[in-house]
């Protein structure tokens, strides 16, 4: 239930709006957030007002050197088709795993990175990436260090850019109950020229987990198979998962080479 609707024509506005007490005030762009199955713990499940985004031009897509900046506010669509030639294929690919052709024409990038849970394959894919976070007031975070703390971060302030590197290479492999399910494992893959390999797992939980980011790929399947140790849920065992991943990681470093 929303209790007040705002459309402020300022960033300093919005935060304002967003540092109240009372009402809990919440951001809105493509409602992913809003309409999330399940919020952080921290976050009261109560009556809410909102902030409504659309009016503050974040939707901006930028290429900057050996990064490309993804506006807060832009459709998962316009980014794939606006920015896909820019982007990693990897991230292409999760783009469209994310979610149907309809509801892209209306989750934005932040507001799904901030809705996600582990199953989301674009968040995994960011994670992978080592994406950063602009927050204004000003502030550039990890998604990584976003998610353990999520509501603590990001209480008060506005989401203005996603930024993810444009010169690695990331490859994206999943396995599902079917094509339109959620997948029960995530593997994401990010390579850098010098080397640098970031490997992410999916699937379960409240957000993706970071296996393995070191010089190399080496040691990436046992990694792998750690991070999933305690995967378990209602859908698949530990066990289960663990095999998958490192399958999954083999497969996924193919793709790179």
């Amino acid at each position: 239930m929303h209790l007040e609707y705002h459309r402020p024509q300022t960033l300093d506005e919005a935060v304002q709006l967003l540092r109240r007490e009372t009402p809990l005030t919440l951001p809105l762009a493509g409602g992913a957030f809003l309409n999330a199955q399940q919020r952080p713990a921290t976050l009261p499940q109560e009556p809410v007002a909102v902030v409504d985004l659309q009016a503050l031009g974040l939707d901006a897509l930028t290429p900057r050197g050996n990064f490309f900046d993804l506006g807060a506010t832009a459709t998962l669509q316009q980014v794939l088709e606006k920015a896909a030639d820019a982007l990693p294929s990897g991230l292409r690919d999760a783009l469209q795993m994310e979610t149907t052709y309809t509801r892209r024409h209306t989750q934005t990038v932040a507001g799904t990175l901030v809705a996600a849970d582990g199953r989301s394959p674009l968040a995994t894919a960011m994670m992978a990436l080592d994406a950063r976070l602009t927050l204004y007031p000003e502030a550039t975070l990890p998604l990584s260090e976003i998610y353990p703390f999520r509501w603590e971060h990001l209480r008060g302030k506005v989401i203005t850019k996603v930024t993810v590197p444009t010169q690695a290479s990331l490859a994206v492999e999943s396995v599902a109950p079917s094509p339109l399910a959620q997948p029960l494992v995530i593997v994401a893959i990010a390579r850098w020229p010098s080397g640098r390999t970031r490997v992410v797992l999916g699937g379960w939980g409240e957000a993706p987990h970071l296996a393995l980011d070191g010089p190399t790929a080496d040691g990436a399947e046992a990694a792998a198979r750690n991070a999933a140790h305690d995967a378990a849920d209602h859908r698949a065992s530990a066990e289960y998962r663990r095999e998958v991943a490192a399958v999954l990681v083999r497969r996924a470093l193919q793709n790179l080479a």
